[in-house]
């Protein structure tokens, strides 16, 4: 055994291993290898010079190694800044700091070993250099294995985890109301589960990048999300170079690995965690799947800006935001900070206020502009500013050409040249001018830009898909009135530029304000299009040269009262002339010189006496509704081209019996008629015989496909039902308002856009007429107007109300109740989207009985005004259906005491109302509370309106629930407001706004 031990060691030795040497030796036995080092040490023993000279080598050998491992040591530590050590790693570290302790005892026993070398024997001397000589060997050894350890096998360290978010330069959401209650709005939507992804859209320079920088920086959305990553998509950005962004934001190594597995990579890194992605400028489509971003189970989310709503909708984005324009007072109160203190010069005001309205609202051209005035220390520089301001782009002015470029670019990017004659079309309208759509469309189809459409529902059809394109590139706006459209000032700027450089579509348009002069005939000569609109023009020029002209919009100018006679003389082009609104009392001779025109606007021309359509063969819109006619204008049936027919008979009726064969005659004649309305003043019942002679006539037309008309009488009603093949065929839609009332509106038409819907009012009728249940059958919005002998809607039979999207209900003195359960076997009103109640005395309850599944699962709004004995608007079981509610309006209904009744919902579940957004509660004096506690959660809630409710001082809200609550709106009479909890009451009131 000892010899053994003995060879083993000797090798030990040899080699300069020690730990070779003990790991030998503890397969020989602990005693055989004690004794065997002894002997082993006493072999290595020298001479005084050998071992000093030893020692010296080993020590300097040491310092060397030392030094080269230290150094790669604090090279890797260095990383750790960018980079995270992997475990092998960390161990390698941890193994090298402990030798470095033993390097550092050695040296201090080194420098003992020189400083008591003369006090010492010449025989123990040597032993101890010897030994200390050795153990140096032995170190160096070691520190040589770590060094070249972590060469060969440790090698790149794992990268640093990337922060969580990279904050953007750009101004705090709070510093910018307007920013601030859109980024709150998106924040409210990221906590939604069910929104996965979210469009933001709109025209250049109205502020998405900046909103896109405040969420990126905004403190919640870092507690929200894992990670924040930004891009900039561009135009020119490919797929390819986006995922290396996103790679790289990740920290990802990506060399040498090909495309589908940089995508698995970045897969596998967010698989786990919750991220939001936000894509700023996105130009088109993008299939995040290929770049390898799923949607994940851990709620990550995807808010994209983008110039087009098509991009979003292509994209699957689950929600989209329109980014409006600023309002007067935000675009104020922005180009007041921005200039600063040179807007304190005395009386700047105006021309300031003058300023800001060039800049039509968009963020960032009175950020461009306000920078401009800025450097304007006197009234005289303001002046000059604005002047210039008014004049681009024939000046110009800094950042202005930018976006114009931008905007040109959104112009020359639409498909084709229809939808761009269409959209320059528009500029013949004032800026920010309310454009309805439904003559806008008539004007594009007879002026021959929609091609291949014969008829005119085709022609709408394809109207209103440009229409829809136009806003989806942002380049027109839709109103906030229903079935319109604007065109903001910048946009309308640009469209007059571009005309200017087409020979065809030389526009003529003068200021809305003020105009009395007509513009010289150089002007009228050189124009294709001519918009005098809303003005105060008094003559026009006597025998203008206008052969190219195909368009005139002279309406809304009171004061022409007369059209000189040959003034239409030279145009002979002319498509389409609008003089609704004007004082003119009859139309010049030369009117029938107008052998193209294609689309004449007569409305309200309240002193239009006399009615001359001589040579207008080729009309297709003709409308003269509220004019000065007082008699049936016969003539009418020689306009066997004319396809959109609008007249009311407010002055005139059929006085003689001979007159209604003629009346019906003249409809009948018109074969190619589409659209025809007729209003009628329903209260008046004259009209009747008249009426009664039409809708004979109209019955055999077989082209119609959109009928507005008043029947006096359900028996009106029937009789042309029973005569139209039409109905039968179900070919046309309509808008019929049956009985006598005091207005021809229909209310629930500013709830819809109604191209393709189907209307009917029924006026201070009785009881259940079967014809009126048959027509409810085709019927997306009712109004039932004063009826009597009926307790319930649901009277009218279940099928017959359940393609209902909207219903009006109005002073009906015997409904009860909408909808009575018990008498029912399946789902009601299960397609009902907006429900108006108003001046209902004897409603107890809006459903009765039990709520089938499905029934008002489609209801987004409910108003309850002048309801006097109503005392429950949620009965049991209703409120669960209604998932999709967002806006609730209760007025002036005295005996109601909760908005949602205990008794009725007893074990209410906390996510009702999942959708609600805005809550009205208006003169209620007994209304005690919304809800019993605070137990619900609120989670689409955004504004509260409350005004004279005196006992309503608890609010059913905690630090936990209505997250997206932004606006308490209360009257200054409403001024309690009790919390359990201060921090409670901190937030409602940091959010309560006191109206006048």
């Amino acid at each position: 055994m000892f010899e053994a031990a003995a060879s083993g060691l000797g090798l030990a030795a040899a080699s300069g291993l020690g730990t070779a040497a003990s790991a030998v030796c503890t397969a020989a036995g602990e005693e055989a290898y004690t004794y065997g080092k002894n002997i082993v040490n006493n072999m290595r023993r020298k001479p005084d010079n050998e071992a000093d000279n030893d020692l010296e080598d080993n020590h300097k050998r040491l310092k060397e190694k030392a030094k080269k491992l230290y150094a790669r040591r604090d090279n890797i530590l260095a990383q750790t800044k960018t980079k995270l050590l992997n475990q092998v790693c960390e161990a390698w570290i941890s193994r090298v700091m402990k030798s470095e302790e033993e390097v550092r005892e050695l040296e201090i026993k080194y420098n003992d070993e020189k400083s008591n070398k003369k006090r010492r024997s010449q025989h123990g001397s040597s032993k101890s250099r010897t030994d200390l000589s050795n153990i140096m060997a032995e170190k160096c050894d070691e520190l040589h294995n770590l060094w070249l350890e972590e060469k060969s096998k440790i090698g790149i360290l794992v990268e640093k985890l990337p922060e969580r978010v990279i904050i953007m330069h750009g101004p705090k959401p709070e510093d910018k109301p307007f920013l601030h209650s859109t980024v709150e709005e998106i924040l409210g939507h990221l906590r939604d589960k069910n929104v996965k992804r979210i469009g933001l859209w709109g025209m250049p320079g109205i502020g998405k990048t900046t909103i896109m920088k405040s969420l990126n920086n905004y403190e919640d959305t870092a507690k929200m999300f894992d990670i924040v990553i930004w891009v900039t998509v561009s135009k020119d950005l490919s797929l390819e170079k986006l995922q290396h962004k996103i790679a790289d934001r990740l920290k990802l190594n990506m060399e040498g690995i090909t495309e589908p597995e940089i995508a698995q990579h970045i897969w596998r890194e967010l698989k786990s965690k919750r991220y939001l992605l936000l894509l700023d400028e996105v130009w088109d489509f993008l299939d995040l799947s290929l770049i390898g971003m799923y949607e994940s189970e851990m709620d990550s989310k995807v808010v994209l800006a983008t110039r087009y709503l098509h991009v979003c909708s292509d994209m699957d984005t689950h929600l989209e935001l329109n980014v409006p324009r600023l309002s007067e007072a935000d675009a104020w109160n922005m180009f007041k900070v921005k200039v600063g203190r040179n807007f304190n010069i005395p009386n700047v005001e105006p021309i300031a206020k003058e300023v800001v309205i060039e800049c039509a609202g968009l963020p960032l051209l009175i950020d461009k502009v306000a920078s401009n005035f800025r450097r304007r220390d006197n009234i005289h520089l303001w002046r000059d500013g604005l002047r210039s301001l008014r004049r681009w782009p024939s000046i110009k002015i800094q950042g202005i050409g930018e976006l114009i470029e931008c905007l040109e670019f959104c112009y020359e990017n639409l498909k084709d040249e229809v939808q761009k004659d269409c959209f320059l079309y528009c500029a013949l309208y004032t800026e920010d001018y309310e454009i309805y759509t439904d003559p806008l469309l008539e004007c594009w189809t007879v002026e021959g830009f929609i091609h291949d459409a014969s008829e005119f529902r085709v022609a709408r059809g394809i109207g209103h898909s440009i229409l829809k394109e136009l806003i989806s590139v942002s380049l027109l706006e839709k109103s906030e009135k229903m079935n319109h459209v604007r065109m903001n000032k910048v946009i309308r700027t640009m469209a007059l530029k571009i005309s200017s450089r087409r020979c065809n579509f030389n526009i003529l348009v003068k200021p809305h304000e003020g105009l009395q002069d007509a513009p010289d005939e150089v002007e009228w000569q050189q124009a294709n299009r001519i918009s005098l609109m809303d003005s105060k023009l008094g003559t026009l020029p006597k025998m203008p040269d206008c052969n190219r002209l195909s368009t005139l919009l002279l309406q809304g100018n009171w004061e022409l009262k007369e059209i000189p006679d040959l003034f239409f003389r030279y145009m002979q082009n002319l498509r389409v002339l609008d003089l609704h609104g004007t004082g003119i009392m009859l139309l010049p001779p030369t009117i029938s010189v107008l052998k193209c025109l294609k689309a004449l606007y007569l409305h309200s021309c309240i002193f239009l006496m006399e009615l001359h359509l001589n040579g207008l063969e080729h009309l297709e819109v003709l409308d003269i509704r509220d004019t000065g006619l007082n008699h049936f204008p016969i003539q009418i049936r020689h306009l066997i081209r004319l396809k959109c027919f609008r007249m009311s008979l407010s002055n005139f009726g059929i006085k003689h019996s001979s007159d209604v064969e003629s009346c019906r005659n003249v409809f009948s004649s018109l074969y190619l008629l589409e659209e025809l309305q007729i209003i009628v003043n329903s209260n008046n019942q004259s009209w009747e015989l008249t009426v009664k002679a039409i809708s004979e006539g109209v019955a055999t037309l077989m082209h119609l496909t959109s009928l507005s008309i008043c029947f006096p009488t359900v028996d009106c009603l029937k009789s042309f039902i029973s005569m139209s093949q039409l109905w039968k065929d179900s070919c046309f839609t309509f808008q019929f308002s049956v009985g006598y009332h005091d207005t021809t509106l229909y209310k629930i038409l500013g709830c819809f856009e109604y191209q393709n819907m189907n209307f009917l009012k029924f006026a201070n009728g009785e009881g259940v007429d079967p014809i009126i249940s048959d027509v409810l059958l085709k019927t997306h919005a009712f109004e039932l107007i004063g009826h009597k002998g009926a307790s319930r809607l649901s009277d009218f039979g279940v099928n017959s109300i359940n393609k209902m999207q909207g219903c009006l209900i109005e002073g009906c003195n015997e409904i009860e109740t909408i909808v009575d359960g018990n008498s029912i076997t399946g789902s009601a009103l299960i397609c009902l989207e907006k429900m108006l109640i108003n001046n209902v005395p004897n409603l107890k309850t809006i459903w009765e009985g039990p709520v089938h599944h499905g029934s008002l699962s489609q209801l987004t709004t409910l108003t309850l005004c002048n309801c006097l004995n109503l005392k429950m608007i949620f009965s049991s079981g209703m409120i669960k259906e209604l998932s999709k509610l967002q806006h609730l309006e209760v007025e002036e209904c005295p005996k109601i005491e909760e908005i949602i009744t205990e008794s009725e919902n007893i074990g209410l579940e906390p996510d009702v109302l999942p959708s609600l957004k805005v809550l009205v509660l208006s003169n209620l004096p007994r209304v005690k509370r919304i809800w019993t506690s605070d137990s619900l959660k609120w989670p689409s809630l955004k504004r509260i309106k409350i005004s004279m409710c005196q006992i309503l001082t608890k609010l059913p809200f905690n630090n936990e629930n209505a997250i997206n609550l932004r606006c308490i709106e209360a009257d200054q009479s409403w001024s309690a407001l009790e919390c359990q909890d201060d921090a409670i009451k901190q937030r409602l009131r940091s959010i309560w706004f006191q109206s006048p």
